[in-house]
């Protein structure tokens, strides 16, 4: 701040200082104070010219002196004689007091206001930049973590890994001694949802050091060298309060591969990094984790031994770690149900979608007014959580038959092939969830069946179908290009283009057979959706038992 502009607040605020001096020497209270037999004595010598009676203090005025008494001391007998006055100046010294000082502080603001108005006309990318700056330059501070190992269900295996870090940043001497060094940086592979943020949140708070979080996003600025002066301080930050942990969380969006060709914002805040964690000495007591889904995108420089040189994939739950994350997430919520049900029916789902599955369910229960959440209520919200609510078009009711019959077929082949789904809405187009588990070749071509079923069942009642066949039938190219051409399930292991068609006509033809062997089942499940517009797996099954 330029010496003239400090010079002028210090002489508005002594100025205001004066002012209110002045205020004070002038209606500050100088009465003396006297007892009750001194009042009586000027009373019966019939010295009091006038009584001024405040909240406090009864004033008695007599020709050359102002004597005060505490109200509560006199009588209302011994000043009977006396015509008694109500003070009002103290109120009226407050209210000038705050006059004065509301003046004095909107002067100042005005004045700083106009003459910030004239320098933004002036230079207003200035002023831009200036506030730009004044934002990046504050300090990066550490959060205390409040996020445990035993808060976090499902990363039996994570933890070992993570372990020795822990135990290094609680005991770094004990490994120094025997010539070992932890990893400087430790990244966390998984895809999103999987909790490799709490993950670092709970390294930190069992080392019991400060977290630094920061998003690589926020790295990226529009203004040339501002993402690596940022990438400086939080350096610096964490090594002045070491030993710490830094947590970069989806580093591959600073961090992708340097192609030469440009050398951007991006790139600059890269070669700090890499600087960054090239500078760590063996005692800064610093390490960097960092997060991403996208390992194969990172450059090479920032994957090699001395950086990020310990890996720790953190994959989509089991069906045993997704048990131990719900009961996580029950344990608060009144509930009488059977988790191992709950994980079968979550395949493919990550810790956050179990989550929000569980407090989907809760949010239900309550809007019904039950007491408890049962395995209904997640049958309920399921869908809503893994593709989203969906309103069920208008349809008239030649449409409506089509649809009830399209989807009458899908359940019916993914019931028979017990593929993952638990309940059908009229609505949805997508029944079971994607998912990438190894899968053999059966499995995949009773995925297509599934997909392919609602075409069929409507080739065999209508002799055709509607548009509404274009998700399944674009699912349906999908698994089957990845069969004949990534996983050489055709006739040969060398992809064959014109193998695709005659595969997907025999997948189509079973199909077809297996929907005109069950009528009577297609009947029924025609209508109960027809009635109720959903129907579940075991609903289905019973249809098929009774015909056994």
């Amino acid at each position: 701040m330029p010496t003239s502009k400090i010079n002028k607040i210090v002489l508005s605020l002594s100025a205001i200082i004066v002012v209110l001096l002045i205020l004070f020497a002038i209606f500050r209270d100088n009465a003396d104070i006297i007892s009750l037999a001194d009042a009586s004595k000027l009373v019966k010598n019939k010295q009091i010219e006038k009584v001024i009676v405040s909240k406090e203090f009864t004033y008695l005025k007599t020709q050359k002196n102002l004597y005060k008494i505490a109200s509560s001391q006199i009588s209302p007998n011994l000043l009977k004689d006396y015509k008694i006055e109500v003070d009002k100046n103290s109120t009226f010294v407050i209210y000038i007091l705050f006059f004065v000082i509301l003046s004095a502080v909107a002067s100042l603001f005005f004045r700083r206001w106009q003459k910030q108005n004239t320098d933004d006309k002036k230079h207003p990318q200035k002023k831009n930049t200036a506030t730009f700056e004044m934002q990046e330059s504050s300090p990066i501070q550490s959060i205390k973590s409040d996020v445990k190992f035993s808060d976090i269900g499902g990363i039996s295996d994570v933890k070992v890994e993570l372990e020795e870090v822990i135990d290094f940043m609680k005991n770094p001497l004990r490994y120094k001694s025997f010539g070992a060094r932890m990893p400087r940086g430790v990244l966390l592979v998984g895809p999103p949802g999987v909790g490799k943020t709490m993950i670092a949140k709970a390294v930190a708070h069992e080392a019991g050091v400060p977290f630094y979080y920061q998003s690589a996003a926020s790295f990226v600025q529009i203004y040339v060298g501002m993402g690596a002066k940022r990438v400086h301080e939080l350096f610096l930050s964490a090594k002045n309060n070491s030993p710490s942990i830094i947590f970069i969380d989806e580093i591959d969006a600073v961090g992708k591969k340097r192609d030469g060709q440009r050398n951007d914002e991006r790139e600059a805040t890269l070669n700090q990094l890499l600087t960054e964690m090239d500078g760590f000495e063996n005692s800064s007591g610093v390490i960097v984790i960092a997060a991403t889904n996208k390992i194969d995108v990172l450059d090479d420089a920032l994957l090699r031994a001395g950086r990020f040189d310990r890996r720790i994939f953190v994959e989509l739950p089991t069906k045993q770690e997704r048990e131990s994350i719900l009961l996580k997430y029950l344990e608060k919520v009144p509930h009488k149900l059977d988790v191992k049900t709950i994980a079968n029916m979550t395949v493919g789902f990550n810790g956050a979608s179990l989550a929000t599955l569980v407090n989907e369910a809760a949010l239900l229960s309550l809007r019904q007014n039950d007491e408890i959440v049962t395995i209904e209520h997640f049958y309920q919200v399921k869908d809503k959580v893994m593709f989203g609510k969906k309103k069920l078009q208008m349809l008239n009711e030649r449409q409506k038959e089509y649809r009830i019959t399209y989807q009458s077929a899908k359940v019916l082949c993914a019931t028979y092939f017990d593929l993952p789904f638990e309940k059908l809405i009229l609505s949805n187009e997508q029944l079971t969830p994607n998912t990438d588990e190894p899968l053999i070749k059966n499995e995949l071509e009773s995925r297509v069946k599934m997909h392919l079923a609602g075409m069929a069942g409507c080739f065999l009642k209508y002799q055709e179908h509607s548009s509404n066949a274009k998700y399944d039938l674009d699912e349906a190219k999908k698994i089957l290009d990845r069969m004949l051409k990534d996983y050489g399930m055709g006739s040969s292991l060398l992809y064959n283009e014109d193998e695709k068609e005659v595969v997907i006509r025999k997948l189509f033809d079973e199909t077809k057979r297996l929907i005109e062997d069950n009528p009577l089942v297609m009947g029924k499940i025609e209508a109960k959706l027809s009635e109720k517009e959903s129907i579940t797996k075991d609903v289905v099954k019973s249809f098929l038992v009774e015909l056994v």
